[in-house]
């Protein structure tokens, strides 16, 4: 296969190189809800991946090609290219990962089969994850740092599920972040609206509703107990399941008017 600098392995360098990967505290905070579920995403296509080639010991933060396909030989120009990229601005895990979405992309483009039929992108989550505020590490007792918070990510049978744990989707991770610390509320009938109480910097609490249309408004305080405004009882929700409601109502009937 020819050098093509805009397809293949050439296109995710290119993705890479366009992220701010210098610390940017304020975004990585902002986007902090949507970057933790992002990871947890790729944690969990990383694990099918990691079964589905006998990788387990190498997850969650792998270079699958060198187990799918031990023997890929990357276009000269984007070796090159690759690995002055990581030895400029790469270490550790982010490394290992950055190489193996460059060369997963690459050995699509040569094999289009390569985790067909059924496995999802694996990397994806991981770079929208980057693009959302940077890269992240793993601390001396094995939680994941990724400012703003840290998790243990548990081990590889915990994310062996064929239900994504969120969307790459722009417009469902832009809803789910917002400035101060978020709880969700949905109803009882698992549909919308879906509300969240946001405690900000200064003290502030404030309450908002996602409903049919499509974008957070000013509500009242949410009532937990007995029934809420829109005649249903209210219960706090997991950011996931918070994400899986607003994107099916971005998909829905009311996404369809809006267009």
């Amino acid at each position: 296969m020819g050098d093509v600098p805009d397809q293949g392995g050439f296109r995710t360098l290119n993705r890479l190189r366009g992220i701010e990967w210098d610390a940017d505290w304020d975004n990585a905070y902002f986007h902090v809800i949507s970057r933790q579920l992002l990871m947890r995403e790729y944690m969990r296509r990383a694990a099918l991946w990691a079964k589905f080639y006998s990788a387990e010991e190498a997850w969650p933060f792998l270079d699958i090609t060198k187990y799918a396909a031990p023997e890929l030989e990357l276009p000269q120009s984007l070796c090159r290219d690759l690995n002055e990229f990581l030895r400029t601005r790469m270490v550790g895990l982010v490394k290992t990962t950055c190489a193996g979405a460059v060369r997963l992309a690459e050995l699509r483009a040569q094999d289009p089969t390569t985790g067909k039929p059924n496995l999802p992108e694996l990397y994806e989550p991981l770079l929208v994850m980057y693009e959302r505020g940077g890269d992240f590490m793993r601390d001396n007792s094995g939680a994941l740092d990724l400012t703003g918070v840290s998790f243990r990510p548990g081990t590889m049978q915990d994310y062996l599920g064929d239900t994504p744990i969120v969307t790459v989707r722009a417009s469902v991770l832009d809803a789910l972040d917002a400035e101060g610390r978020t709880t969700f509320f949905a109803s009882d009938t698992g549909h919308g609206p879906v509300l969240r109480r946001r405690l900000l910097p200064e003290g502030e609490e404030r309450y908002e509703v996602f409903s049919d249309r499509l974008k957070w408004d000013t509500t009242g305080g949410i009532h937990t107990q007995g029934k809420g405004a829109e005649g249903a009882s209210y219960a706090q929700v997991s950011p996931s399941e918070a994400a899986r409601i607003i994107e099916a109502m971005m998909s829905g009937p009311a996404a369809k008017r809006g267009g």
